[in-house]
C-alpha cells in the first residue's frame, strides 16, 4: 500500500521504484513463473515482467484460463484455454488436460 496521492512506490523486496497509475486504474494480480512473487500490473496488459527475477510473464484475462490438479503433486495449475496438456512447475510432471481417469501422465525431463 502507499499513501494515497503518492505519485511512485519503493518495492520493499527489490527497491525497485514504480510509478502508480493514475486513480480508476483497473489492476489485476499474478504469480510470477519465475520467482512465485505476487505481481500488480494493469487489467488488459498482455505480459507482465517481474521486477525481481526478470521472468516475463504472460497476463491472461480470466476468460481465456481454466484450472486443474497436478497429478503428481495435486498443485493447482491454472493453463490456457485449448492446451492438452499442463506441465507442473513445481514437480515438472505433465499433466493431460480433460483425460479420462488413468489416462497416460508422465514426469517431464
Amino acid at each position: 500500500m502507499y499513501p494515497a496521492g503518492a505519485t511512485s512506490v519503493c518495492c520493499a523486496v527489490c527497491s525497485t521504484v514504480t510509478s502508480v497509475p493514475p486513480p480508476g486504474t483497473e489492476m489485476a494480480q499474478l504469480v510470477c513463473g519465475g520467482c512465485h512473487t505476487l505481481l500488480m500490473y494493469i487489467r488488459g496488459a498482455t505480459s507482465v515482467q517481474c521486477s525481481c527475477c526478470h521472468t516475463v510473464n504472460l497476463a491472461m484475462e480470466a476468460n481465456q484460463v481454466a484450472h486443474v490438479s497436478c497429478g503428481n503433486c495435486h498443485m493447482l495449475l491454472m493453463y490456457q484455454y485449448g492446451a492438452r496438456s499442463v506441465k507442473c512447475a513445481v514437480c515438472n510432471f505433465v499433466t493431460s488436460v480433460g483425460a479420462s481417469p488413468g489416462a497416460e501422465q508422465k514426469p517431464s525431463s
